[in-house]
């Protein structure tokens, strides 16, 4: 038998907090946290915002020593997990450590770090750079930091899917207590990659948007959208079983009911234009959770903003739900935090999760032109209630990789 998984902790670090909390009521009120970039020269840049992480100080949670030798990302990461951590009021001197593990995802990890020493380098020579340099690039280093702060001794991985990495890895986290491998898992993404590299790159490729107004810079679903806002942070859920949960007495915020996982197996970076790879995705979700369309009142989309995804996601949805698509709620949510590329689904979970608690969805901020190719509900400008018991969350990546998580209010 197929045990219950449920959500006892939720800790996130956005562009609009730095908590959970902070998170979801800003979202909810949508406050949009795109703006001039700050921790990057952009005068040799065409972009010129994005959603930055603001007044985050990592000596709050470990030593200045600590601070020095983690990452960025890996220092959301830590932060992010130790909240849930905290929220879910475990105490470990009475677990066994064997049964906790960590499924941390990122696309990217490090890129700052890399192109920091990298400079230094070329300066001084490369046997001269930093002895913490490939501990501190590699993208596993935040699930691993994660797992040594919180003392969980079982599993320790990191999904590195792109965009799709914090989905995939609460959907694997999900299947590993399901199936009986653990009771609690750390699990969700992070990533911190705004640098002249991130910049560069996805500019290059005719990714990112060089719209200047922060309010109509991320659009999705919006005719006139050119391309997502690269933003950065984390978002980490405590998963556990419920029985084990219900045993100590936890507050239980949500369940995780489903998950799906599929590849286009088409393009490195396009979707399949009938958006077939993601409405399988949906479909393997809402199956896995014995839930059928009409169950589902809420979709928190991948909505990037390019033009590609947000028609094709559109096309995914109506063939996945059918006639149900026009009783649904589509928000994107990356209108207020922008794209945080891997970690991007670790903070939309705690904003779905969040949602179905509120009974209440969060808008598509910044909204002004309708697109006939989007034509779902996608709640413009102003959050609304929604009465459902489910919700499902989608991310879509670069390779093809597709994810989606099935969540129920509790």
């Amino acid at each position: 038998m197929k045990r219950r998984v449920v959500i006892t902790g939720m800790g996130a670090v956005t562009p609009v907090g730095l908590t959970a909390a902070e998170t979801w009521e800003n979202v909810r009120n949508g406050v949009v946290g795109i703006a001039p970039i700050e921790s990057v020269n952009t005068e040799n840049h065409q972009v010129k915002v994005a959603g930055e992480v603001k007044g985050f100080d990592p000596t709050t949670i470990m030593d200045k020593m600590e601070a020095r030798r983690s990452a960025r990302f890996t220092q959301f990461a830590i932060k992010a997990a130790t909240e849930a951590f905290d929220q879910s009021g475990i105490s470990m001197e009475e677990e066994n450590p064997l049964r906790f593990g960590v499924n941390i995802g990122s696309g990217i990890g490090a890129l700052q770090v890399i192109e920091d020493e990298f400079r230094k380098g070329e300066k001084k020579g490369f046997d001269r750079i930093s002895p913490l340099f490939v501990p501190m690039t590699i993208v596993n280093m935040a699930a691993g930091a994660v797992a040594i702060r919180l003392g969980f001794k079982g599993s320790c991985t990191c999904s590195v899917t792109a965009c799709a990495s914090a989905t995939n890895a609460i959907g694997e986290a999900f299947h590993a207590i399901r199936d009986g491998y653990v009771d609690v898992m750390a699990a969700g993404g992070t990533e911190a990659c705004i640098s002249d590299l991130g910049l560069g790159g996805f500019t290059s490729m005719r990714a990112l948007t060089t719209e200047t107004n922060p309010t109509r810079a991320s659009i999705p679903f919006d005719k006139e959208r050119g391309g997502f806002v690269l933003g950065e942070g984390a978002g980490v859920l405590i998963l556990e079983e419920y029985e084990h949960a219900v045993a100590r007495g936890a507050k239980i915020l949500g369940e995780i009911a489903g998950y799906g996982a599929t590849c286009d197996a088409n393009h490195m970076t396009a979707p399949l234009e009938d958006g077939s790879g993601a409405a399988a995705c949906m479909e393997m979700a809402m199956a896995d959770g014995g839930v059928t369309p009409n169950q589902v009142g809420y979709i928190n989309a991948h909505g990037t903003g390019t033009p590609l995804n947000d028609r094709c996601e559109t096309a995914a949805v109506k063939s996945a739900f059918g006639e149900e698509a026009k009783n649904l709620v589509v928000s994107s949510t990356k209108s207020m935090t922008g794209h945080l590329l891997g970690g991007s689904g670790g903070v939309e979970a705690v904003i779905t999760a969040s949602m179905l608690q509120d009974q209440f969805a969060p808008p598509t901020a910044g909204y002004q032109v309708p697109d006939p190719d989007c034509d779902l509900d996608i709640c413009p400008n102003q959050g609304k209630e929604v009465h459902t018991e489910y919700a499902l969350s989608n991310s879509l990546g670069f390779g093809g990789h597709n994810a989606t998580l099935l969540f129920r209010r509790v």
